[in-house]
């Protein structure tokens, strides 16, 4: 459809980190289309980090993912008809609401359930939402041609200037040595390598004159994992868990020769920086959730669905089994359960997919 240009654009994108990275192409996408509008995005408290600093942004509006009730209420009256346009990347019940509230024109997804139908009433324009064929950047791209905006693929990663300050802090300077990142704690259990491998890749790593960090968020599991794992690793490794903004983290990784990290966020912006990435990926879907690779075409899936594969700057691992990816949160299918694919994921592949990606295989 052919828009006038909106004065003020919401990209609803209440979800978790990696949603609201892979949302950024849209919001591009809708800024590059008109530059002089205001373009806000409304995510939950705690991942704002992933955006606070994106340069297509006016502002970021945050809300608790369990709000009181009252508070819950005076947030959804000021957010009441504040928009020329609301767009939401997501199907559920809320995100949409959000959208109608906020848009006096909006879009957004749709399932095919007895559930969803209903919803379709509150937008003005809808997509059937595709969960298991359509990667998320392209399916967030279909509200860009729904309003008539070009297309823009690039998934944004960005930091302050005081960001680069801190990574520079941490990194202590530069010693010479090229430098390797290993992202080894991902928020649930499902998608946790095993800690035996991290250390072989570490010692493979130092053994070839490559200066170590581990980076991890603050919260307070995480970042005892990984100050355990740290006491194991080579002399010299950095430990920026807890230390650093996610902001931070992100230009930390852009000085890396190489990067190594499971299906998590950080995974996504190095990706998305052109950073050399392995990504170990077992039960999760790579067609809908592989790391976007850094010049990836807007209108086209990277990734198949099973089998290791590489894409651009990009090597996706799979773990072994028939049943890879069976899109279940662990063997025993809650997230604090482990996956067998990636405990058994030997290190000698990782190995051998940092030694393709650095050019010396």
């Amino acid at each position: 459809m052919h828009m006038n240009a909106p004065g003020s654009v919401l990209v609803v994108a209440t979800q978790r980190i990696g949603d609201v990275l892979l949302a950024t192409p849209l919001i591009r996408s809708v800024k590059r289309a008109w530059p002089q509008a205001a373009v806000d995005a409304l995510v939950f408290e705690g991942t704002e980090g992933a955006i606070a600093a994106n340069p297509d942004l006016r502002r970021v509006l945050a809300i608790p993912l369990r709000p009181g009730r009252l508070a819950h209420l005076r947030f959804l009256w000021r957010l009441l008809r504040r928009y020329d346009v609301a767009l939401s990347v997501l199907a559920g019940m809320r995100p949409t609401l959000y959208a109608f509230l906020a848009g006096r024109w909006r879009a957004g997804f749709h399932l095919p359930t007895r559930k969803g139908p209903w919803k379709r009433h509150l937008l003005n324009q809808w997509i059937l939402f595709d969960n298991w064929n359509t990667h998320t950047v392209p399916m967030n791209l279909a509200l860009a041609d729904v309003i008539g905006a070009p297309r823009n693929g690039e998934v944004v990663a960005s930091w302050s200037a005081r960001d680069e300050e801190l990574a520079s802090q941490v990194l202590g300077g530069d010693k010479g040595k090229p430098l390797a990142v290993l992202h080894t704690f991902p928020k649930y259990n499902y998608k946790m390598w095993h800690r035996d491998g991290w250390i072989e890749v570490a010692r493979w790593l130092s053994g070839r004159g490559f200066r170590l960090a581990l980076t991890g968020s603050g919260d307070a599991e995480e970042v005892a994992y990984v100050a355990d794992l740290a006491r194991t690793m080579p002399a010299g490794t950095i430990n920026a868990a807890g230390r650093l903004t996610l902001g931070a983290s992100s230009c930390l990784v852009s000085r890396a020769r190489i990067y190594v990290g499971p299906d998590t966020a950080m995974t996504h912006i190095a990706a998305a920086l052109g950073t050399p990435t392995v990504a170990l990926y077992g039960p999760t879907n790579p067609v809908k959730w592989g790391p976007w690779p850094r010049g990836q075409a807007p209108d086209a899936n990277p990734w198949r669905r099973c089998g290791s594969q590489r894409v651009g700057n990009v090597v996706l691992l799979q773990g072994p089994g028939a049943c890879v990816p069976c899109a279940l949160s662990g063997c025993d299918r809650h997230i604090g359960s482990y996956s067998d694919c990636l405990q058994q994921l030997p290190a000698a592949r990782v190995i051998a997919a940092v030694e393709q990606l650095l050019g010396t295989a």
